[in-house]
């Protein structure tokens, strides 16, 4: 897992707002493990799960995919 990839980045947003899986789950409405599979490069978010996290987290989805750098 790299510092630019998607399960980094998304792990990092979630850890800044001080949330814990479950919580940012119940805000997106996914599992608690599908969050923990994204975060682990396990599963990959399907483009509406992806710009859903990015509108969630006010970040560009080209930040979540490690295209450009935000924060």
């Amino acid at each position: 897992m790299t510092d630019s990839g998607f399960p980094r980045r998304i792990q990092k947003l979630r850890e800044r707002r001080r949330m814990n899986r479950k919580a940012l789950s119940e805000c997106c409405g996914l599992s608690k493990g599908m969050i923990a599979a994204y975060e682990r490069g396990e599963r990959e978010p399907s483009l509406g799960t992806l710009v859903e996290l990015a509108d969630f987290f006010e970040v560009p989805v080209d930040y979540l995919l490690g295209r450009q750098n935000f924060l």
